[in-house]
C-alpha cells in the first residue's frame, strides 16, 4: 500500500483528489493540509510514500514545501499538482526536488498511476510535457540570472506572507519572530528583488506566488 499525504487549499479538489486514489485500492490517504506552512512538520511525523502537492498553497508556496520537505523527509516522493502548463513551473517544480509534475486537469486514473510512478522511485511529467522541453527550457536560463533565487529561504517566507496581506505582526507570528526581524527580512528582499513595497503583490502575482482566486 503506497501511503499518500494530500496538500491543497481547495476541500473539493482534496475531497476529489483523495476518493480518485482511494477508488484505486493501491493508496492509503495518511493526512491532508491547506496550509503550506504545516505541511513539512506533518509530512515529517507522518513519513509519507508520496507527498501529493499544489503549487499554489496559502502561507508558503508548493516549491518551497517542496524544498523544506526533501530536507526534513528526504524519503517522501513529490508530485506537484498545478494549473499550471508551461515549462517555468516545472523546471522550478524539479529544482525544488519534485519528481513528478501533473496538471489538475488530468484524469482519475492518470493521477493514480503518476502517483504510482513517483512512488517507485521514477519522473512524471504530465503529457504536455518531456524531459526533452523542460531540458530545453532549462538551457536557453542558464544565461539569465533570477533574483529570486539570491532570496533566503526566510526572506521568501516574508515575501509570499506580505503578498497574502499580513502585517509584520502577523508574519512575525506565523514565522515565530519578532517584527522587527521582519522588517529586516523585508527590507533585504526588496532590496535584491528592486521591488518597491507597494510591488510585492504585483510581483508575487506574476512569479505565480499567489492567486487572484478567492
Amino acid at each position: 500500500m503506497i501511503r499518500v499525504f494530500l496538500a491543497d487549499d481547495h476541500p473539493l479538489m482534496l475531497a476529489g483528489v483523495g476518493a480518485a486514489l482511494a477508488a484505486d485500492g493501491r493508496f492509503e490517504i495518511v493526512g491532508t493540509s491547506g496550509d503550506g506552512l504545516r505541511i513539512p512538520d506533518l509530512v515529517e511525523r507522518l513519513c509519507p510514500n508520496v507527498l501529493v502537492l499544489d503549487v499554489m498553497m496559502p502561507g508558503l508556496n508548493g516549491i518551497e514545501v517542496c524544498r523544506k520537505v526533501m530536507r526534513c523527509s528526504p524519503a517522501t516522493r513529490v508530485l506537484m499538482l498545478s494549473m499550471h502548463s508551461n515549462e517555468a513551473y516545472v523546471l522550478e517544480a524539479l529544482r525544488a526536488g519534485a519528481l513528478g509534475y501533473a496538471l489538475k486537469d488530468t484524469a482519475a486514473d492518470e493521477l493514480a498511476r503518476a502517483v504510482h510512478t513517483v512512488a517507485s522511485g521514477r519522473r512524471y511529467l504530465s503529457s504536455p510535457f518531456s524531459d526533452h522541453a523542460v531540458e530545453a527550457y532549462a538551457t536557453r536560463l542558464t544565461q539569465l540570472t533570477d533574483p529570486y533565487d539570491t532570496l533566503t529561504e526566510r526572506e521568501r517566507g516574508v515575501l509570499q506572507l506580505a503578498a497574502e496581506g499580513h502585517a509584520n505582526a502577523e508574519i512575525g507570528k506565523r514565522l515565530f519572530i519578532s517584527p522587527r526581524t521582519v522588517e529586516i527580512h523585508k527590507s533585504n528582499m526588496l532590496r535584491k528583488l528592486n521591488i518597491t513595497p507597494g510591488e510585492i503583490v504585483r510581483y508575487a502575482l506574476r512569479r505565480g506566488l499567489i492567486t487572484l482566486e478567492g
